[in-house]
């Protein structure tokens, strides 16, 4: 399916309408809050087995009420889990887990992350951002592929911000670098971007694809490490440009439309059509052209995200940095 039905206002219940999705199992990390909490109701809504990781169980629990109750209404499941992703051995206990009870998935969406925090570090010694939405992922979804049948897909939460800074593979932890938390971030979402590029061109022979999603903006709590004021300040300045530009007033998505695109590429689109690819407002990303000046807010992929030299030596990169092995 293309993109003619759905468009930026497109929410979750359009692009998964009259879709029944019994017996289908999926994988999401980060459900606890925001687009992570919606993209787990929509599926479970239409029957999915969803499978959610959270830090917080407490927290997660009445959170996720609307998911059990959607899961409850219309036959599907969930289920909660802790995994921490600035901390591998939590990522592969999980993963263990996962490859001992044996049931496939035909979904897994990477959607927990963090934002411009303060420099920082995980338990395994890397830059928080890096380490968080790039190495914590590229475990998960690297011990999770085998699970992963024919016709089955992974979809890399990524953002506009991955226009800040493409990735570093010489200084990814910011040793010789001095620190800068919106540098960091884009860097970790063009590393996410390079993921679903580097998955998908080891995977697809066998019938399973990767795409990246820019869910849009949302205001969840993917704000929280950032002072208010200061977001306040840096919002205003960015949609001032973006009117300056010439672009038409910028309008924050609610969480159903932020995850309409995830949906629409995890299940609705055609899987040849998002292979491989960066994906917006429920369509495929236009790349821009390395000298095109846009604003933070405009539509649009850097070729160097979808680059597919760049995703295999961050592939393997990652591969090194975490000692992972196991790569199918």
């Amino acid at each position: 399916m293309g993109n003619t039905l759905f468009d930026a206002k497109s929410t979750t219940d359009e692009v998964l309408a009259g879709i029944a999705l019994r017996g289908k199992r999926v994988f999401i990390t980060g459900v606890s809050a925001g687009l992570g909490v919606e993209t787990a109701r929509a599926l479970a809504a239409h029957g999915a087995e969803v499978i959610g990781t959270v830090r917080d169980l407490d927290k997660a629990r009445g959170a996720t009420q609307v998911v059990r109750d959607a899961a409850q209404a219309s036959g599907g499941g969930f289920e909660i889990i802790r995994m921490d992703l600035a901390d591998l051995a939590s990522v592969r206990e999980v993963t263990d887990a996962m490859g001992a009870a044996g049931k496939s998935f035909d979904l897994v969406i990477a959607n927990a992350g963090i934002m411009a925090p303060p420099f920082g570090h995980t338990r395994d010694g890397f830059e928080l951002q890096f380490g968080t939405n790039v190495l914590g992922h590229f475990v998960l979804i690297n011990r999770l592929a085998p699970l992963m049948a024919a016709g089955a897909r992974l979809i890399m939460l990524s953002s506009n911000g991955h226009r800040f800074a493409d990735v570093d593979l010489d200084d990814p932890n910011f040793m010789h670098t001095p620190y800068d938390p919106w540098v960091a971030y884009g860097r970790s979402k063009t590393g996410d971007a390079l993921l679903a590029v580097a998955f998908d061109a080891r995977h697809r022979h066998r019938g399973v694809r990767a795409a990246s999603v820019h869910p849009g903006v949302i205001l969840t709590e993917l704000t929280r490490n950032i002072d208010p004021d200061v977001f306040e300040t840096a919002f205003t300045s960015m949609n001032e440009q973006h009117l300056a530009m010439g672009n038409a007033p910028f309008e924050v998505k609610t969480p159903a439309q932020g995850a309409a695109t995830t949906v629409w590429a995890g299940i609705v689109a055609e899987a040849e059509t998002i292979g491989g690819r960066y994906c917006e407002d429920c369509g495929v990303g236009a790349l821009l052209p390395d000298d095109a000046i846009v604003s933070a807010f405009s539509a649009g992929v850097r070729s160097y995200a979808l680059d597919p030299a760049r995703a295999e030596q961050l592939w393997m990169k990652c591969a090194e940095l975490t000692g992972e092995s196991n790569m199918p």
